[in-house]
């Protein structure tokens, strides 16, 4: 019977440590994920202001387009009537030269004649204003159309060096991506290593003891070793214990690159049965007590605050879901993870 029993005790230590390695896998996923999201994100960001930018190019070429089409069609109009005004000031010339010739040959009995030389001249004259301004407007016309030219031939430079920087940014994007990729997880095996090296020398300090035990990433204390029950306030036997782990502590600050952005989370778990005292009305608070209690001494010790993380827990992640003393005292505990910040 007490063989059958150990060998279930140890079985559920192990299934928890299963569980947590699995846990920080997926969390250390989902991180580079939501990070290369951002990223993503951001440097989406600036292409889609760029895409509006090209939009708006290509509609400020269409409507030059079109009006340089409309000026076309009217200097086609007024050179059509150019024409058509040389032809009658030709025929004009013509009549004009005829009746001058007809003077000259009747003298000065040709009254009439004379008249209508003159009436002629006059239309002759009219044509040749009107002529002159259908030549300055086609000159204007000209002039307007080369501007036009001008300008839509900058738009078509713009538009096409656009492209060409939405192209490079694109290129920067994915070598981004990739980049961060490898990054990211040179980080998390570094961390990954420095964990093990971390628990391993935590493991050797403290010995081979029942209460203070490794569970997959995390280094488990009993509460009983830090705290009476009920309260947050350190024991002495429990000062000795956590002094050990200030010293493995301070070593790994020093070993740890700056870049790598880690802490030590000090997580508080109390057992499923209800306390209600004047300080402590749930056991949010005594879980939560018992964390901060623990990264307080630590910073007494030296250890960098900006190193160290307190979180409570209450009862709601026990190791084990019985109702029995063993049961109650195993989820009674104080647990460290290394982790990211």
């Amino acid at each position: 019977m007490a063989l059958a029993r150990a060998r279930r005790e140890r079985s559920v230590e192990y299934w928890p440590g299963f569980v947590d390695a699995l846990s920080t896998l997926v969390l250390g996923i989902v991180f580079l994920l939501s990070t290369f999201v951002v990223v993503q994100f951001y440097l989406s960001q600036e292409v889609t202001g760029k895409d509006q930018a090209l939009a708006r190019l290509n509609a400020q070429i269409a409507e030059l387009t079109q009006l340089l089409s409309l000026e076309k069609t009217g200097k086609a109009s007024l050179e059509e009537m150019l024409t058509t005004l040389r032809a009658g000031l030709a025929t004009a010339e013509g009549e004009r030269d005829r009746f001058r010739g007809l003077y000259e040959g009747v003298g000065s009995g040709a009254a009439d004649a004379q008249g209508k030389v003159n009436t002629l001249t006059g239309q002759l004259d009219s044509e040749k204003q009107i002529s002159s301004r259908a030549l300055a407007q086609v000159e204007l016309l000209n002039q307007q159309i080369a501007a036009l030219r001008r300008q839509l031939a900058a738009l078509e430079d713009a538009l096409e060096a656009s492209e060409k920087k939405d192209k490079e940014a694109q290129g920067r994007i994915a070598d981004l991506g990739q980049r961060l990729n490898v990054a990211l997880a040179q980080r998390v095996q570094e961390l990954s290593r420095y964990r093990s090296e971390f628990f391993g020398r935590l493991r050797a300090i403290l010995g081979n003891r029942q209460d203070i035990r490794v569970v997959g990433d995390r280094f488990v204390f009993q509460s009983e070793v830090l705290f009476d029950t009920g309260s947050a306030a350190m024991r002495p036997e429990g000062k000795v214990e956590l002094d050990k782990l200030a010293a493995a502590i301070a070593e790994l600050e020093k070993q740890i690159p700056p870049e790598i952005a880690w802490v030590l989370r000090i997580d508080g778990h109390t057992d499923v049965r209800p306390i209600s005292s004047p300080q402590f009305p749930s056991n949010w608070e005594l879980s939560s007590a018992r964390a901060i209690s623990v990264v307080q001494y630590l910073i007494s010790k030296g250890i960098s605050p900006q190193r160290l993380v307190a979180a409570g827990f209450g009862e709601f992640q026990p190791l084990d879901n019985g109702t029995t003393e063993e049961v109650y005292r195993r989820n009674r505990r104080i647990e460290l993870k290394l982790t990211e910040r």
